[in-house]
């Protein structure tokens, strides 16, 4: 036995009195989950041993203190009883049926446990219950997800009960049809069985069972439709054990005005009612336009439906959730519905993020965020009852324990939840190691990728790891997820090195153009560019991904590729599709090139000297790559991220990844949902006069117009629509002549707006 430790190894579990058939679940995930650990399989007693041995008892708080203030729902406590010469006695005593549970979780969390050993600190001792009474993730069972299309539903229930062991108390789940495909060759059972298969689980734990439930129907102010649409509701909360809520997007999918959408929802809870008395009826108004929120919120104060019992805050509501709170009856609470699954194009998208990740890892990656996580957590906990995430797979799996942790105890040390997350799922032995190889792999994503050796050092600690430890670790799907990153990103880093120089090498040689002669000088450049096909590097570090990908696809049903593992599409985490994008500009390089090679010399050396001087604003003028968080000073960031990790108040670094353009265009600056979008110039030349060229690129098909200084007309309405667009306006001389300028982008119509480049040029 160690000094600070009690050895559990030979203990036995006591359970006197009756236990209920949910409580049976939890002693049962106890045994299952030490001997999985440990090769120990824990005997289960009714009464006292006689012979010394260690106790683990586990009980409910006495039905005498059940009303008492202090004894809180789903709370627990775990004592260690040592009398002078016994045996440790170790008291989970959970305060409720789901206290007893997450009172096994939380000692599961604790334990330390080897290959034929369990230990437990020696002062343990434990009163808790959750701050929050909402701590849920949606497991979508349908073709547009990473992995959970590709899970059997023992797999299913083996992550359920992980997340319980963290504190989880809600799940959400989806119906066999939303806005995807009818099946997916990944699935090992039909969507409808699997729904009923996860309902009646999860019951068996006691846990809340959500349905997400978009209202996709085309008209739902024709009757018809609306009885063909609650038949087929009515039909799924029937073939449903439990159901504890229900929500429906206002959009995202769906397309409905609330004064049409209400008065389906109060009919949809008739149905649900017959089935389950108790179920809950919430919606939110996610993709509503401005005037539709409104009318969402008039509906609210003026009606006060009695139908719904709550507003959920998803992706794409207008407002930030604090207004939401404000606005919303109180009577009305309000649930998170936070994306922690993607990284751009998205409602919380990765700060400041290098166009190097953007191209290749993408908008699903396996993506740990601990520390941004903990932010949004800290900036929107306060206006809810709690949270469901929106999870499309077992890419943000650190995510989601991140979050029932802080949903449990606000005040939690992140390095403590990343310690417990990896001694627990992955490693006892590199627990520490594996906490602090976590937190880097997410300071990988910080500043640019170009500047950032600290990656290659991430990458040799997991090495380290994956050396010393062998299969231990290998096998271990968590395990490779983080490796795989480990990899990727080093090898990415690598790649831009390389590419990055052979890009400066091909302008070196159109810089010499006027001297070589415009044909050697083209000739020359595209065979420097084309080295980084011909002359690949990283080559050990690109087979190691490649083996990675192959591994995860085996263990949890990743999808990291669309042809070799059947992910639906690039953009839903298949990483190992893009991870040989370009992350130069040798494809825009290459065609402007090709352009100019039946020209003659004159008209060569002038496309030569217009990709040279493409950034160049002249003598006393000012260029922002917008987009760029290294090279857009003028921007005006008002809010910094843990104010507005929505980006509703502030303006976001946006990508647009679109093959063959410069890269300039494919990153743009964006505001959304009408925030104006400003860049802000000193010192200027009061005397001079000035002109704007500007680059308009991104996919909101927006309309904007531009003004100085509070009010001074420089462009009047632009259609942006989808393709690039360039526009040459001159600044009003009034705008100027105080030396201070500041540019306001303002939305018309559409979701944002988006700049790509912009030149401020004296004349």
């Amino acid at each position: 036995m160690s000094i600070n430790f009690f050895d559990l190894s030979n203990a036995v579990i006591l359970c006197p009195g009756e236990m209920s058939r949910r409580n049976q679940k939890a002693i049962d995930l106890l045994i299952d989950e030490i001997k999985k650990r440990t090769g120990l399989k824990m005997q289960l007693v009714k009464s006292m041993p006689s012979e010394g041995l260690p106790i683990i008892e586990i009980k409910k708080v006495d039905s005498n203190q059940l009303h008492s203030e202090q004894i809180l729902p789903e709370g627990y406590s775990i004592q260690i009883n040592r009398d002078q010469g016994c045996m440790p006695r170790v008291i989970i005593t959970g305060n409720d049926e789901r206290g007893l549970l997450f009172g096994i979780g939380g000692f599961l969390r604790k334990l330390h446990m080897t290959g034929g050993k369990i230990e437990v600190d020696a002062d343990l001792d434990i009163v808790t219950a959750p701050r929050y009474p909402l701590r849920g993730h949606q497991l979508g069972y349908r073709p547009k997800t990473n992995s959970y299309d590709a899970w059997t539903p023992e797999f299913f229930e083996q992550y359920v009960r992980d997340l319980i062991v963290f504190g989880t108390n809600a799940i959400e789940i989806l119906p066999p049809r939303t806005d995807d495909e009818d099946t997916s060759p990944h699935m090992k059972v039909p969507k409808l069985e699997m729904m009923s298969f996860l309902s009646e689980m999860l019951d068996s734990y006691g846990l809340d069972v959500w349905i997400w439930y978009p209202a996709m129907a085309s008209d739902y102010s024709d009757s018809r439709i609306v009885e063909k649409e609650l038949g087929e509701w009515e039909e799924i909360f029937k073939n449903c054990r439990r159901v504890d809520a229900v929500f429906v997007p206002g959009g995202d999918p769906g397309d409905t005005p609330p004064h049409v959408l209400f008065p389906f929802l109060a009919k949809v809870s008739e149905r649900l009612h017959k089935h389950h008395p108790s179920a809950q009826i919430w919606v939110s108004p996610q993709g509503f336009s401005a005037e539709w929120l409104d009318e969402f919120y008039n509906i609210l104060r003026k009606e006060s439906p009695e139908w719904l019992y709550g507003v959920v805050y998803g992706p794409w509501i207008r407002t930030t959730l604090p207004e939401l709170r404000a606005k919303v009856p109180l009577k009305y609470p309000i649930r998170h519905y936070p994306d922690i699954t993607h990284t751009i194009s998205c409602q919380y998208p990765v700060p400041q993020w290098d166009y190097a990740y953007a191209v290749t890892l993408g908008r699903e990656p396996i993506n740990p965020r601990p520390v941004d996580e903990s932010k949004i957590f800290k900036a929107s906990c306060k206006y809810t009852i709690g949270f469901i995430t929106y999870s499309e797979g077992c890419n943000d799996d650190v995510n989601k324990i991140v979050w029932s942790s802080l949903g449990w105890n606000p005040d939690a040390k992140l390095i403590d939840i990343l310690r417990e997350y990896s001694r627990y799922f992955i490693s006892e032995r590199f627990g520490d190691s594996l906490a602090h190889g976590i937190m880097a792999l997410e300071e990988n994503w910080r500043g640019p990728v170009i500047a950032k050796s600290s990656i290659y050092t991430t990458l040799m600690q997991f090495q380290a790891m994956e050396k010393e430890a062998g299969e231990e670790l290998t096998k271990n799907w968590r395990f490779q997820q983080l490796l795989y990153r480990a990899y990727y990103d080093a090898y990415v880093r690598r790649r831009l090195i390389y590419e990055t120089e052979l890009e400066e090498e091909a302008m070196d040689r159109l810089r010499e153009a006027e001297k070589t002669g415009a044909e050697k000088a083209i000739s020359e450049a595209e065979a420097i560019l084309n080295q980084a096909e011909e002359k690949k590097v990283g080559v050990d570090w690109r087979q190691r991904i490649e083996e990675l990908a192959a591994e995860l696809f085996k263990s949890c049903g990743m999808q990291l590729s669309v042809e070799k593992y059947g992910a639906i599409g690039e953009e839903r985490g298949a990483t190992l599709d893009t991870v040989d994008r370009a992350i130069n500009n040798r494809q825009y390089l290459k065609n402007a090139l090709k352009k100019l090679k039946p020209l003659g010399d004159k008209e060569k050396l002038e496309g030569i000297k217009k990709i040279l001087h493409y950034a160049n604003p002249g003598p006393g003028g000012f260029y922002d790559d917008l987009g760029n968080f290294m090279n857009e000073s003028h921007l005006v960031r008002k809010f910094n991220y843990e104010d507005d990790p929505y980006y509703l108040k502030s303006p976001l670094d946006a990508f647009l990844i679109t093959e063959g353009m410069p890269i300039s265009w494919q990153r743009m600056a964006e505001t959304r949902y009408g925030a104006p979008l400003e860049l802000h110039y000193s010192d200027l030349d009061p005397d001079a006069r000035y002109s704007l060229k500007i680059i308009y690129y991104g996919r909101y098909k927006a309309t904007v117009f531009l003004t100085a200084n509070g009010g001074i007309p420089v462009h009047g309405p632009i259609d942006i629509g989808m393709a690039p667009k360039e526009i040459a306006v001159d600044i009003p001389e009034e705008a100027t002549s105080s030396g201070e300028l500041t540019l306001a982008w303002n939305l018309v119509s559409g979701r944002g707006i988006q700049v790509a480049d912009v030149w401020l040029i004296k004349k």
